[in-house]
């Protein structure tokens, strides 16, 4: 079903977190209304909406509010309920789809799918359960990777295990969660990222390839454009658009990737929406992720994503915030997004800061330094 949602009409976010914030501001530029569906009562995204749903993520009564309060739907991140999801597919209009949530929610499934496209990842196994540890053991080797098959981000629910001892332990602990799969570590010079959208109507278009720079499994800065070769770029734009037409995308897909020292590109991850690494398109490219986000499930042609300048994006997390207002005389040159987060924790993501510069050093070095001097002794 294709159609052409217009200005005035309402925007429902399944999620009211920080990426929906940030989506209905350019919603709300663009002449929508905006509904939300999110349990907590003071979301980031509840801030700016015109109806806010006070419900569960499962909440059945809940989804069927926003079903009716929405001309569409879209969600802001993927750990949202599936079962949901599929109710609002079926009673209301969600161009995104159930499946892309279905296959990202799970890194089974999104290793299946991307190797059924024809894409590498990193060698890998399942494991169901204690007899299954030898067997992925052997298959994947050492040093590898722990992972919980679903939720866990910013590293959490992952351990590296180095032998089959640690493996064992690392078991132990994560098998709480469900199912798991042991990826096989793979020697990256450089985390990239590509952000690619697909309209309803099939159109694509992506976003420059930025590198991706993590502190404690955190994304730390990053850095437009990637300090990678012509071909990398090329190839890692290639195989963004391959994902995006073989998933039948419609919406905003962020692929994460590893880049060897031979230049070989691995895909690490997926995100069915728009991504931490493209917040520096809000200043730096002509339109931003989250604008072309509502370009496509809204109907609309997409926009042009040419970067204006080199850009810097740096994180702000919980323990930078107490000294961030001593430091907006030096914000000149620094974009500064702050999320409406109501409790700063330490290494939750409150905000973010960009810098755009035409070298892309001066701009790494400012962003760097403000990152530093913003943690308090």
């Amino acid at each position: 079903m294709t159609k052409l949602i217009k200005p005035g009409q309402t925007i429902g976010f399944l999620g009211g977190g920080q990426l929906g914030r940030m989506m209905a501001i350019s919603a709300r530029e663009m002449g929508y209304r905006i509904a939300v569906l999110e349990p907590s009562a003071d979301s980031p995204c509840g801030q700016i909406a015109d109806i806010v749903i006070e419900a569960a993520y499962d909440d059945v009564e809940g989804a069927k509010k926003l079903i009716e309060a929405s001309d569409v739907v879209t969600y802001e991140f993927e750990n949202v309920n599936l079962d949901v999801a599929r109710l609002i597919e079926e009673q209301g209009y969600l161009p995104q789809g159930s499946l892309l949530l279905y296959v990202t929610q799970h890194r089974a499934h999104e290793k299946e799918k991307i190797t059924s496209i024809g894409l590498p990842v990193a060698p890998y196994a399942l494991i169901y359960e204690e007899s299954d540890v030898e067997k992925a053991a052997e298959k994947v080797g050492f040093p590898s990777v722990l992972k919980t098959c679903r939720g866990g981000y910013d590293g959490k629910g992952q351990e590296v295990v180095k032998n089959k001892e640690e493996l064992q332990q690392a078991f132990q602990q994560l098998s709480k969660q469900g199912e798991l799969v042991l990826e096989g570590w793979i020697a990256f010079q450089k985390e990239i990222s590509v952000i690619v959208t697909r309209g309803v109507s099939g159109e694509t278009s992506t976003f420059p390839v930025a590198e991706n720079l993590h502190q404690e499994n955190i994304l730390h800065q990053t850095i437009v454009p990637a300090r990678v070769s012509k071909s990398v770029e090329a190839k890692a734009t290639e195989m963004a658009l391959a994902l995006a037409n073989g998933l039948n995308l419609v919406g905003t897909l962020a692929v994460e990737m590893f880049v060897t020292e031979n230049d070989e590109i691995y895909i690490n991850e997926l995100a069915p929406r728009p991504h931490n690494s493209g917040h520096y398109t809000i200043e730096a490219c002509e339109t931003s992720q989250f604008q072309q986000h509502i370009r496509a499930i809204c109907g609309w042609p997409l926009g042009s994503t040419s970067l204006y300048k080199p850009a810097v994006m740096g994180n702000l997390l919980g323990e930078h915030i107490p000294a961030i207002y001593d430091e907006i005389k030096n914000f000149s040159d620094v974009k500064l997004h702050l999320y409406g987060k109501e409790e700063a924790k330490p290494k939750r993501k409150m905000g973010h800061l960009t810098v755009m510069s035409e070298d892309l050093e001066t701009a790494i070095d400012k962003v760097s330094r403000l990152q530093k001097q913003l943690v308090l002794e």
